[in-house]
């Protein structure tokens, strides 16, 4: 019995396929982990027959590890509960109280998936500690202890009022510990969900809470996932940051890129890290974390929630932000504008530093004037701009729209070179723009099928190009049944261009905003040259086309 290598439903072939498949799993969990989106292309190119079962695998991998950060940041919130509830709730790992070393371990305080912390007696100095430890199902998982040390080393850096001490680093009973700052309270998230609080409160709690991740910025030290849980609020109201798992030591030249990466909490996380593969993170990336926390303390909830943390992921990329006044009429509108950008999908519409953010909270608690107010209509115009994050697919198209600038531009030159010449025979004029440029359209759409699967929204533009290329052959049979002479109508094909840059503006990046006024520029100017205006149309739309073509194609590389 022999195997038909094109028909996939033939047994040995489908045995195959799936072989293949199981051993090209374990190179995408790798590349998973370390952010590298590169290698998942690279493998289409490699297994071109694989290509759709390779990028549904990934995506299922990337929709997984987000809903896992989710689930895992939901159970570590419980790592801050109060000592009544987590005593009911939690069963304790050791029989307590139990003393080792300089420790006494006398209560459990809350844990989570990674983790359990202790409240402890630290005997040598006579002090009440927390003690946080690796669970023991997890000192196994290199991950989990790779990010127990890292949040150890990255708070061990930082000595700040805001930001919880830590002590020393050692083991207690065989198990990873680190011994840090006692504070009795509860989380902004615990406090949220009892009550709104007042604006004036939030915003010198956030004042607090800015000024400590300043000072861990100009130490190197990013957070990555500040959220209201991650915030503790003591007795005397003051605020103190833990947790910093994700944290990274950056340079203050570079931002810290983690391409493919899914790093923090959905609700939380800022557009760049919710993308994966697409921008960097940086210093602009906890300063959207810090709107998001107080959109959550003025608001009751965070900017972005939905049923699942996928779709919730969706929202940040695609969604804008409900303005916290629609859902609480009393905010001030100068701590909405402060909120708001923060909470900017552009990092350049951000403040650029939190010392920025926390200038404006000092402001707006003095009742000065903030910056967030400064410059609005220019940040109104950078924000239309702007590109959204199915820009993406502009780096598949590059070279296509370049060749595209090329042949449309020999159309429209052959086509007013016909027209000077007294061709007068509406048949020429439309083969060249049905025939002609419709076999290129179907090249086109061929070539970019081979570079890798069509995603749902280069269908809705694919469309949006050919109700165009059927409204441009429609106009030859117009000017024939309305007695117009050929190419009467011409300053037309600017107009329906310029449309469908506009449909492109919406969907893909404000810049070609640009183009599209071109185009209608271009028709009215065509109207006024009708000899050449075939000439003055190539040439503009062929720009339009190549520009970005080049720009995007150069990004890519």
């Amino acid at each position: 019995m022999t195997s038909d290598p094109d028909n996939p439903s033939d047994p040995i072939h489908s045995s195959g396929v799936d072989l293949r498949l199981a051993t090209l799993v374990e190179e995408l969990q790798q590349s998973l982990r370390q952010g590298d989106i590169q290698h998942i292309e690279a493998l289409c190119q490699e297994h071109l027959d694989l290509e759709t079962d390779l990028r549904e695998l990934w995506a299922a991998m990337v929709a997984a590890t987000v809903a896992g950060v989710q689930f895992r940041m939901q159970d570590e919130d419980l790592e801050h509960q109060s000592p009544v509830s987590s005593a009911t709730t939690l069963s304790c790992q050791f029989n307590l109280p139990v003393r080792q070393g300089d420790f006494e371990l006398t209560e459990e305080l809350g844990r989570g998936g990674m983790g359990v912390v202790y409240r402890a007696h630290q005997i040598s100095l006579d002090r009440e500690v927390a003690l946080k430890m690796i669970l023991p199902g997890r000192i196994s998982e290199p991950e989990h202890v790779e990010r127990f040390q890292q949040e150890a080393e990255a708070a061990a850096q930082l000595d700040h009022p805001g930001i919880i001490s830590i002590y020393e680093v050692g083991k207690f009973a065989e198990q990873p510990f680190f011994c840090m700052q006692l504070v009795a309270g509860q989380t902004i998230g615990e406090l949220g969900q009892k009550q709104f609080f007042k604006q004036q409160q939030s915003a010198a709690m956030l004042l607090e809470v800015s000024e400590a991740i300043q000072y861990a910025h100009r130490r190197g030290v990013l957070h990555r996932d500040l959220k209201p849980s991650n915030i503790m609020v003591d007795g005397d109201g003051k605020t103190h940051v833990t947790d910093f798992g994700l944290a990274k030591r950056f340079t203050h030249d570079h931002d810290i890129t983690q391409t493919g990466a899914i790093l923090g909490t959905p609700a939380y996380m800022a557009p760049e890290q919710a993308s994966g593969g697409r921008g960097s993170t940086g210093v602009h990336t906890d300063i959207y974390a810090l709107g998001a926390i107080l959109y959550f303390m003025v608001t009751g909830r965070p900017p972005f929630s939905a049923a699942t943390p996928v779709d919730t992921v969706l929202l940040v990329l695609d969604e804008e932000v409900t303005p916290p006044r629609v859902l609480n009429a009393r905010i001030d509108r100068d701590l909405e504008m402060i909120i708001l950008k923060c909470l900017q999908k552009p990092v350049n519409l951000r403040y650029r530093s939190a010392q920025q953010l926390v200038d404006d909270l000092r402001a707006y608690l003095n009742n000065e004037p903030i910056s967030a107010n400064q410059g609005r209509f220019s940040s109104i115009i950078a924000a239309w701009f702007s590109e959204t994050p199915h820009a993406a697919v502009l780096q598949k198209w590059g070279v296509l729209w370049m060749w595209h600038s090329v042949v449309l531009l020999i159309a429209c030159i052959v086509t007013n070179a016909m027209f000077l010449s007294g061709f007068d025979n509406r048949l020429y004029y439309s083969t060249t723009w049905t025939l002609g440029l419709g076999t290129w359209a179907i090249v086109f759409w061929k070539i970019r099928h081979l570079r890798g699967s069509v995603l749902f929204v280069e269908r809705q533009i694919a469309h949006a190009w050919a109700a165009s290329m059927i409204a441009i052959a429609l106009l030859f049979p117009i000017e024939s049944l309305l007695g117009l002479k050929s190419l009467q109508t011409a300053p037309v094909l600017a107009l329906i261009s310029g449309m469908v840059f506009l449909f492109k503006a919406g969907i893909l990046t404000g810049k070609f905003y640009l183009q599209a006024a071109a185009l209608f520029l271009t028709s009215l100017i065509m109207a006024a040259f009708p000899k050449y205006a075939l000439t003055l149309f190539g040439c503009v739309s062929a720009l339009c086309f190549f520009i970005p073509g080049w720009h995007y194609h150069r990004h890519k590389n």
